[in-house]
């Protein structure tokens, strides 16, 4: 660790290769397992779901675990290497990371849970199918409502590191300023989401557009570069 402080490059590829986790996880169980258990509105075909892709829904509640793993150690790693630009808001930072991996955890019990309910007869012969059914919708309304919940601190944990990186001289300014955008956008695509449904769906695509390319930019610049090549910077104290 000694040895990453007092080289911000290579804390910096450190950081890359965990938000590069971040996604590999997140992507996999947000965006491929999620979408396919859960219908809404439809109890049967989302208790089906689940029974027929037991396996999967495992990999996906793990995968969820992992993936606020990675995002902690991720933020870790960017407030070691920025907190000289300003200690405060790392600090901002790193608590709406922490915000934001403890209801994806918490989210990933409610899918176990829906898991537990669609194979245990035990809720078939207690509450019978439709009410056994009606459960795993409920556990899995939860889980998409709360993982929305959580896009917040998705969005928000972007705005102070969008700072930070166009405070310092370590990153370009223009890669601080599509971080802070895809920050807005993100929390756009929450309260649409929230306050105008119908509307939040039309606009969900492309909204969420300059949030995907602040953060794929982010990850391939510290994978790529690290940080500038900058005479100050030699080492994070």
């Amino acid at each position: 660790m000694d040895i990453l402080v007092k080289s911000p490059k290579r804390l910096a590829r450190t950081a890359g290769v965990l938000y590069l986790f971040v996604g590999i996880f997140g992507g996999f169980s947000e965006g491929f397992v999620d979408p396919k258990m859960y219908v809404a509105g439809n109890a049967a075909t989302t208790a089906g779901n689940v029974i027929a892709n037991m396996g999967l829904v495992r990999l996906g509640v793990v995968s969820h675990l992992l993936d606020g793993t990675f995002f902690v150690f991720t933020a870790m790693a960017l407030y070691t290497l920025l907190r000289q630009v300003n200690q405060s808001i790392a600090r901002a930072m790193l608590v709406l990371v922490i915000l934001a991996t403890g209801i994806i955890c918490l989210n990933a019990v409610f899918q176990f849970e829906a898991l537990r309910v669609a194979s245990d007869a035990i809720y078939t012969a207690t509450f019978g199918i439709a009410g056994s059914n009606a459960i795993v919708l409920l556990l899995l309304d939860i889980q998409h409502y709360g993982t929305l919940s959580a896009q917040v601190f998705f969005g928000l944990w972007l705005i102070p590191l969008g700072y930070l990186c166009y405070k310092s001289e370590m990153f370009p300014k223009w890669l601080g300023v599509i971080l802070i955008t895809g920050g807005i956008c993100y929390i756009i695509d929450l309260l649409a989401a929230f306050l105008v449904p119908d509307f939040g769906l039309k606009i969900h695509g492309l909204v969420t557009i300059p949030s995907a390319i602040a953060e794929i930019s982010m990850v391939f610049y510290l994978l790529i570069v690290g940080v500038k090549n900058v005479a100050a910077n030699e080492s994070v104290a």
